[in-house]
């Protein structure tokens, strides 16, 4: 029912973690969110707009920015002034090329930011990434030095309740006639190694860290954040019409796909 990788990588030291870089599938993550019919473009997009029209004309960093979409989206729509910034140099080339020169965009890790100093931004904004990161108390503390006092910290992630990689998978109870979720492990934190283009001979993988709801909560408070909004958000798919169509519906709108965090810095 969805993309596992919807986000970019942006490890805390790129020597030790060559094999996490999105460089290789910066066209075909591309190509992908070109989809009108996207998650991101169907859910993501619209909610986050909703959510962040509280900072519309402010300052936004844009956290694991990949090729700008959304970068792009919160300039467009919000009239925010926008910076983003990814370890990736080919999405940063990509976004570049496919954003208005008011957007400015460094290729940095997330938890190294060194083109801003103090405390400078209105809010951050880090979409479908922070999973790809490692280190999230060493992010969370470097989001902590750019946002302003109270500054806003907008975060979603594929929910780590219910999409655990190699963890987690739908399954079907015919005797019942329900969609389920089966859940193998969620409190232990774990990375995994994923094809991007499973059953093709293209081998390129990258790496998706998971954390249970409790590490983020853990370290936001760390570094100095409340929690100050939670919303989960559901597809917006429907299957075609079928025996199961019925249940594989239900489950879409009662196991939602995304998890969405407000943050602010005090």
């Amino acid at each position: 029912m969805g993309l596992w990788f919807l986000g970019r990588v942006n490890p805390k030291n790129m020597s030790k973690h060559k094999d996490t870089s999105w460089d290789k599938v910066a066209n075909w993550y591309d190509e992908v969110l070109k989809d009108g019919d996207s998650y991101q473009q169907k859910v993501i997009l619209p909610n986050l707009l909703r959510r962040m029209a509280s900072v519309s004309g402010g300052k936004i960093l844009d956290l694991g920015c990949g090729q700008g979409h959304f970068a792009r989206a919160v300039r467009s729509s919000l009239g925010a002034k926008v910076t983003g910034v990814d370890l990736s140099n080919e999405l940063i080339k990509i976004a570049k090329q496919k954003s208005p020169t008011e957007i400015k965009y460094h290729v940095a890790s997330a938890d190294k930011l060194p083109f801003e100093a103090g405390k400078v931004f209105d809010a951050v904004l880090s979409v479908l990434s922070l999973q790809n990161m490692k280190d999230l108390d060493s992010v969370f503390r470097e989001v902590g030095k750019v946002l302003k006092s109270e500054g806003r910290f907008f975060i979603a992630l594929n929910h780590p309740c219910f999409r655990i990689p190699k963890q987690s998978a739908w399954g079907f109870d015919n005797e019942a006639g329900a969609q389920y979720r089966r859940i193998d492990s969620y409190l232990s934190e774990s990375s995994e190694r994923i094809k991007l283009h499973p059953g093709k001979e293209d081998r390129t993988a990258t790496t998706t860290f998971h954390k249970p709801l409790q590490v983020y909560f853990k370290f936001l408070a760390k570094n100095g954040f409340a929690v100050t909004g939670f919303e989960e958000w559901i597809s917006h798919k429907k299957s075609q019409s079928g025996p199961r169509a019925k249940a594989e519906n239900k489950a879409r709108k009662e196991i939602p796909m995304f998890l969405f965090l407000e943050a602010r810095k005090f």
